[in-house]
C-alpha cells in the first residue's frame, strides 16, 4: 500500500474552555486564582437583637404606663397622702366610697355623660362621612373644616364656647335680640353637662368622620347600584347596605367614644370650674379624682381608689360593647 493512499486521521482539536469549571472542581478556589465572587459573611443573629431595637419604647411604656398604673393600685389600698406615705388600710377606701355623695354625683355625671355622647358620636360622623364622600366641587373645603375641631386644642375649643355660652356671651345677646331672654347655660346644673355634651360631641365628629370615610371607602357600589335596581330608596340603602357594611366600625367607635366620654374632663373642667358647677352638681369621676389628690394635703390613696373604679368600669364597658357585637355576628 503506497504511502498516497493510506488515510490519515486528522487529530483532535483541543476543546476550546467554556468557562465553566468541572463538578468536582466546582466550590473550590482553584490555587493561585482568585475567586470572581466576593465572598458574602452570614453573621449570626443574636437572640437578644429584636429586644434592643424595642428597648426604648418597652422603657418609655414602662415608665409612664406600667409603672403608674401599678403605683395607682398599690396606693388604692394605702392612707397615703401627697407628703406622708401612707399605711396598708386594706379596703376601706372603698368602703369609704360607698358612703361619699360626691362619688355617686360623679358616677351619675359619667354615666349620664356616655348616654348623651355616645349615639351622637355614632350616628354624626357616618351621615357626615356620606356627605363629604361626594366628589363634587369645593368638597375639600368642607372636609378640611368638619376635621378643624379635632386638631385644635381642649382649652382653646373650651375657651371659645365658653365666651359663647356665657350670660353675656353671643348667643344669650342674639336670643335677648330676639325677645327669649337669657339661658343659664353655664349656671344652670343640667344645661351646663348638656353644654359640655355638646362641645364634646362637636369636636369628635371630624375625627370619627375619618373613620368612617375609610369604612365607606370598602363598601362595594355594586351593592348600592342592586339596592337601586330594585326601587330601593336613599334611606333603605342607608339602613340595608351602608349600616351593615359598616357595623364592626360603629361597634369600634362606639367602645372609643364610650371610654373617652366616662374619662371626661377637660370640656366640664373648662365649662364648670374647678368647683364643678353649682353646689359641684357636675363633678365627674376624673374631676373628682383631680380634686381629691392634688395639692399638699391630697389623699393620694382615696383618689387612687377612685381611679381603680374608673378603671374597671371602662373595661367593662370595652367587655360589653365586644360582647354586644359578637350577639350580633352570631
Amino acid at each position: 500500500m503506497s504511502a498516497s493512499t493510506v488515510s490519515r486521521t486528522p487529530a483532535p482539536r483541543p476543546a476550546r474552555p467554556t468557562g465553566r469549571r468541572p463538578a468536582w472542581l466546582r466550590g473550590r478556589r482553584p490555587a493561585g486564582r482568585p475567586d470572581a465572587r466576593p465572598a458574602v459573611r452570614v453573621r449570626r443573629q443574636l437572640p437578644t437583637s429584636p429586644w434592643l431595637f424595642a428597648a426604648p419604647g418597652l422603657l418609655v411604656t414602662a415608665a409612664f404606663v406600667l409603672y403608674p398604673f401599678l403605683s395607682t393600685v398599690v396606693n388604692a389600698f394605702t392612707d397615703r397622702r401627697t407628703l406622708v406615705p401612707g399605711r396598708f388600710v386594706g379596703l376601706a377606701n372603698f368602703r369609704e366610697l360607698l358612703h361619699d355623695d360626691m362619688f355617686w354625683i360623679g358616677l351619675r355625671n359619667s354615666v349620664l355623660y356616655i348616654a348623651g355622647v355616645v349615639p351622637a358620636l355614632v350616628i354624626l360622623p357616618l351621615l357626615l362621612a356620606l356627605l363629604v364622600q361626594k366628589n363634587i366641587p369645593g368638597i375639600a373645603f368642607f372636609r378640611s373644616a368638619f376635621y378643624t375641631p379635632v386638631v385644635a386644642s381642649i382649652v382653646v375649643v373650651g375657651l371659645i364656647w365658653v365666651w359663647l355660652l356665657d350670660e353675656r356671651g353671643l348667643v344669650n345677646s342674639l336670643l335677648e335680640t330676639i325677645g327669649l331672654g337669657r339661658v343659664g347655660f353655664l349656671s344652670d346644673q343640667w344645661l351646663l353637662l348638656i353644654s359640655a355634651m355638646t362641645v364634646t360631641v362637636w369636636k369628635g365628629l371630624g375625627y370619627y368622620m375619618i373613620v368612617y370615610l375609610a369604612a365607606l371607602a370598602n363598601v362595594p357600589r355594586e351593592l348600592h347600584e342592586a339596592a337601586a335596581v330594585d326601587g330601593a330608596g336613599a334611606v333603605r340603602r342607608f339602613l340595608t347596605v351602608t349600616v351593615p357594611a359598616v357595623r364592626s366600625t360603629m361597634v369600634l367607635v362606639a367602645a372609643l367614644s364610650s371610654v373617652a366620654a366616662f374619662k371626661v374632663f377637660s370640656e366640664v373642667y373648662l365649662m364648670a370650674g374647678p368647683s364643678g358647677g353649682p353646689a359641684g352638681e357636675d363633678t365627674t369621676l376624673v374631676m373628682l379624682v383631680q380634686r381629691t389628690g392634688t395639692g399638699l394635703s391630697g389623699r393620694v390613696g382615696y383618689a387612687s381608689a377612685i381611679s381603680l373604679v374608673v378603671f374597671v368600669v371602662t373595661v367593662v364597658l370595652m367587655l360589653l360593647v365586644l360582647r354586644a357585637d359578637r350577639k350580633e355576628d352570631a
